[in-house]
Protein backbone atom coordinates (compact mmCIF):
# COMPACT_ATOMS: atom_id res chain seq x y z
CA UNK A 1 0.00 0.00 0.00
CA UNK A 2 1.32 3.30 -1.10
CA UNK A 3 1.43 5.91 2.03
CA UNK A 4 2.81 8.84 0.27
CA UNK A 5 5.55 8.87 2.29
CA UNK A 6 9.43 7.76 1.15
CA UNK A 7 12.34 5.93 3.29
CA UNK A 8 14.46 8.91 2.20
CA UNK A 9 15.77 11.78 2.44
CA UNK A 10 17.19 12.49 5.67
CA UNK A 11 18.20 15.67 6.91
CA UNK A 12 21.52 15.63 5.55
CA UNK A 13 20.28 14.76 2.32
CA UNK A 14 18.05 17.54 2.46
CA UNK A 15 21.18 19.92 3.86
CA UNK A 16 23.02 18.55 0.69
CA UNK A 17 20.15 19.27 -1.19
CA UNK A 18 19.66 22.90 -0.53
CA UNK A 19 23.61 23.73 -0.76
CA UNK A 20 23.44 22.54 -4.19
CA UNK A 21 21.41 25.20 -4.64
CA UNK A 22 18.53 23.02 -5.64
CA UNK A 23 15.04 23.93 -3.40
CA UNK A 24 12.39 23.42 -5.20
CA UNK A 25 9.44 25.23 -3.36
CA UNK A 26 7.54 22.22 -1.97
CA UNK A 27 10.84 20.58 -0.92
CA UNK A 28 10.51 20.97 2.61
CA UNK A 29 7.89 18.18 2.30
CA UNK A 30 10.19 15.89 2.47
CA UNK A 31 10.99 16.78 5.97
CA UNK A 32 7.80 14.64 6.99
CA UNK A 33 8.47 12.06 4.33
CA UNK A 34 5.85 12.97 1.95
CA UNK A 35 6.77 12.28 -2.01
CA UNK A 36 4.55 14.42 -4.27
CA UNK A 37 5.71 18.04 -4.51
CA UNK A 38 2.83 18.58 -6.61
CA UNK A 39 0.25 21.60 -4.41
CA UNK A 40 -2.79 19.81 -5.08
CA UNK A 41 -1.84 16.72 -4.04
CA UNK A 42 -0.12 17.96 -0.90
CA UNK A 43 -3.66 19.72 -0.37
CA UNK A 44 -5.65 16.27 -1.02
CA UNK A 45 -2.92 14.68 1.50
CA UNK A 46 -3.51 17.61 4.69
CA UNK A 47 -7.55 17.59 3.89
CA UNK A 48 -7.11 13.10 4.80
CA UNK A 49 -4.91 13.62 7.06
CA UNK A 50 -1.14 12.65 7.51
CA UNK A 51 0.13 9.47 8.71
CA UNK A 52 1.09 9.54 12.02
CA UNK A 53 4.73 8.63 10.67
CA UNK A 54 4.95 11.76 9.09
CA UNK A 55 5.20 13.70 12.51
CA UNK A 56 7.63 11.52 13.84
CA UNK A 57 9.34 11.54 10.27
CA UNK A 58 9.53 15.39 11.32
CA UNK A 59 10.43 15.07 14.73
CA UNK A 60 13.63 13.13 13.70
CA UNK A 61 14.72 15.41 11.30
CA UNK A 62 14.19 18.23 13.34
CA UNK A 63 15.78 16.71 16.11
CA UNK A 64 13.76 17.92 18.48
CA UNK A 65 10.75 15.83 21.36
CA UNK A 66 7.68 14.26 20.66
CA UNK A 67 6.57 17.06 23.01
CA UNK A 68 7.62 20.16 21.80
CA UNK A 69 6.48 18.72 18.00
CA UNK A 70 3.05 18.52 19.73
CA UNK A 71 3.07 21.81 21.06
CA UNK A 72 3.74 22.96 17.14
CA UNK A 73 1.03 21.43 15.94
CA UNK A 74 -1.29 22.55 19.21
CA UNK A 75 -1.79 19.18 20.49
CA UNK A 76 -1.81 17.87 23.76
CA UNK A 77 0.48 14.96 24.82
CA UNK A 78 -2.79 13.27 25.18
CA UNK A 79 -3.90 14.07 21.36
CA UNK A 80 -1.01 12.68 20.55
CA UNK A 81 -1.07 8.95 22.15
CA UNK A 82 -4.79 9.05 20.40
CA UNK A 83 -2.71 9.80 17.02
CA UNK A 84 -0.20 7.33 17.00
CA UNK A 85 -3.05 4.91 17.93
CA UNK A 86 -5.06 5.77 14.93
CA UNK A 87 -2.40 6.08 12.42
CA UNK A 88 -3.20 9.71 11.12
CA UNK A 89 -2.94 13.29 12.08
CA UNK A 90 -6.66 15.60 11.75
CA UNK A 91 -6.23 17.93 8.74
CA UNK A 92 -5.35 21.01 10.88
CA UNK A 93 -2.70 19.29 13.11
CA UNK A 94 -1.64 18.16 8.76
CA UNK A 95 -1.40 21.71 7.86
CA UNK A 96 0.22 22.90 11.23
CA UNK A 97 3.03 19.99 10.70
CA UNK A 98 3.80 21.10 7.03
CA UNK A 99 3.85 24.56 8.14
CA UNK A 100 6.22 23.64 10.97
CA UNK A 101 8.10 21.43 8.35
CA UNK A 102 8.11 24.55 6.06
CA UNK A 103 9.81 26.98 8.20
CA UNK A 104 12.08 24.88 9.43
CA UNK A 105 13.41 24.55 5.81
CA UNK A 106 13.97 28.34 5.33
CA UNK A 107 15.40 28.66 8.48
CA UNK A 108 17.71 25.69 7.05
CA UNK A 109 18.39 28.42 4.17
CA UNK A 110 18.87 30.90 5.97
CA UNK A 111 21.63 28.84 8.11
CA UNK A 112 23.46 27.45 4.68
CA UNK A 113 21.94 23.90 5.86
CA UNK A 114 23.29 24.17 9.42
CA UNK A 115 20.75 22.53 11.39
CA UNK A 116 21.60 23.09 14.73
CA UNK A 117 21.65 26.62 13.90
CA UNK A 118 18.56 26.46 12.35
CA UNK A 119 16.99 24.52 15.41
CA UNK A 120 19.07 26.86 17.88
CA UNK A 121 17.52 30.14 16.17
CA UNK A 122 14.18 28.77 15.92
CA UNK A 123 14.24 28.02 19.89
CA UNK A 124 15.41 31.19 20.95
CA UNK A 125 13.34 34.52 21.53
CA UNK A 126 13.70 36.52 18.79
CA UNK A 127 13.87 40.63 19.53
CA UNK A 128 12.24 41.02 16.12
CA UNK A 129 9.36 39.17 16.83
CA UNK A 130 8.72 40.96 20.24
CA UNK A 131 10.91 38.47 22.21
CA UNK A 132 8.91 35.16 21.09
CA UNK A 133 10.43 31.92 19.68
CA UNK A 134 9.57 31.60 16.30
CA UNK A 135 8.54 28.13 17.01
CA UNK A 136 6.56 29.70 19.59
CA UNK A 137 5.03 32.12 16.62
CA UNK A 138 4.40 29.44 13.71
CA UNK A 139 1.59 28.31 15.39
CA UNK A 140 -1.07 30.78 13.67
CA UNK A 141 -1.05 31.64 10.28
CA UNK A 142 -0.20 35.13 10.53
CA UNK A 143 2.56 34.10 13.52
CA UNK A 144 4.17 32.02 10.64
CA UNK A 145 3.99 34.55 8.16
CA UNK A 146 6.01 37.11 10.40
CA UNK A 147 8.69 34.43 11.21
CA UNK A 148 8.89 34.02 7.44
CA UNK A 149 9.07 37.69 6.83
CA UNK A 150 11.93 37.82 9.54
CA UNK A 151 14.22 35.15 7.70
CA UNK A 152 13.26 36.70 4.50
CA UNK A 153 15.08 40.18 5.48
CA UNK A 154 17.94 38.46 7.39
CA UNK A 155 18.92 36.52 4.11
CA UNK A 156 18.83 39.97 2.65
CA UNK A 157 20.39 41.71 4.62
CA UNK A 158 18.02 43.79 6.35
CA UNK A 159 18.14 45.08 9.83
CA UNK A 160 15.23 42.87 11.70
Amino acid sequence: MDTGLEEGPDIEQFTLHLRKGRAEPYYFVTLVGLKSQDPIELKKQVEKGLSYTALVRFQRNVAISLRQVAELVSMSLRTLTRRKEQGRLQPEESDRLLRASRIFAQALQLFEGDAESARRWLTSPQVALGGERPFDMIKTDIGAREVESLIGRLEHGIPA
